[in-house]
């Protein structure tokens, strides 16, 4: 009796052993249709997040949300452990809401991705007086603020309607709508209608509106692997995006298919976006003295509008760490941009 007891106790000491050491820790990515973070989509679709998280032996699940702030919302909640969003969306949600945030991949700047459209009207003086449907307090107002200085007004001089971004192409077919800032695709969609016009976009602002993958501080400090993982599995797209073989058409196809537009629509996307295709070029940018300048200008937009939580005091309320110092409160960081998991790409240590 006392061997088959040892036997039994061996046996299941055996297999908890085995269940801990194959049991991947788990984490989730979310994500939502926009040029530069289609990639996503592909590399989960054919396997290259699965590979790199099998190398570092964890499990990721890439999550498409269908409504953009949403998605941003459900990773502050704690939902996902990482989510592609912009500089500002990252500055004035997450981290305004108290969450400690690592620019983990500086993807790209929009370059003509986000634009100001009017409807019958070719001139951006033109909108004063109007209503205008937007991503409220999102990069399309940042825009919007950044256009209406451009040409002596301010945002005293129109009426900005919140609307969804998933709203957006059906509700600008409608009459009483002639005035839209969004970003592509929609933004292809909208001004392939009859009498609309780009009257200002953000190639004018050239490395204020930043597309990254954030991933929760704490989260990443803990599983380190998982930010190997994810530069891992992005870069090994931009490379093979890229190119001009036949695997690179295939890639940009399926990445057209899955924001349902075509080829030829997703190349003219990736023409209006400055995509990092190499660590070192994302590198260039995040290291640089350039983007702390571009967050205080972003930070004191927010402020400007309230969006640094209740009872900041100033723009730099909230700490933002860059390569080339902090903007802020260095007692408060809850942005952070760290190149370390883009040098180690550059690097080939991943």
């Amino acid at each position: 009796m006392k061997n088959s007891a040892k036997k039994v106790t061996v046996l299941l000491f055996t297999l908890l052993l085995s269940a801990n050491t194959f049991a991947a820790d788990k984490f989730k990515v979310c994500w939502s249709i926009y040029v530069g973070w289609m990639p996503w989509a592909y590399a989960a679709q054919e396997g290259i997040v699965k590979k790199w998280g099998d190398k570092y032996g964890i499990d990721i699940d890439v999550v498409q949300i269908n409504d953009y702030v949403e998605s941003i919302n459900q990773y502050t909640a704690g939902q996902f452990d990482a989510c592609a969003m912009t500089n500002m969306d990252a500055l004035t949600i997450p981290a305004a809401g108290g969450i400690d945030s690592t620019a983990l991949i500086v993807g790209d700047f929009s370059n003509g991705n986000d634009a100001v459209i009017l409807k019958d009207k070719n001139q951006l003086a033109d909108i004063k007086g109007q209503n205008v449907n937007l991503v409220e307090l999102s990069v399309s107002h940042y825009l919007l603020a950044r256009a209406l200085d451009s040409v002596g007004l301010s945002e005293s001089d129109v009426k900005v309607i919140n609307t969804s971004d998933a709203d957006m192409v059906s509700i600008y077919g409608t009459r009483d709508v002639t005035s839209v800032v969004t970003w592509n695709p929609l933004l292809s969609e909208i001004t392939s209608m009859p009498n609309s016009n780009n009257v200002f976009d953000s190639s004018q602002i050239p490395g204020e509106i930043i597309d990254m993958l954030v991933v929760n501080t704490d989260t990443l400090k803990t599983n380190p692997n998982l930010g190997k993982a994810l530069v891992g599995a992005w870069y090994e797209v931009m490379a093979l995006m890229s190119g001009t073989d036949q695997a690179a058409i295939d890639a940009r196809t399926a990445m057209a298919e899955a924001s349902e537009t075509d080829l030829e629509g997703y190349d003219a996307q990736l023409a209006s976006t400055k995509m990092f295709y190499t660590p070192q070029s994302a590198l260039a940018l995040t290291n640089s003295k350039e983007l702390m300048a571009t967050m205080q200008h972003v930070a004191e937009f927010s402020f400007d509008h309230g969006l640094l939580g209740d009872g900041a005091p100033d723009a730099g309320a909230i700490g933002i760490e860059t390569s080339a110092g902090v903007f802020g409160n260095a007692d408060n960081i809850k942005l952070r941009f760290d190149p370390t998991y883009m040098q180690m790409a550059a690097d080939g240590q991943l």
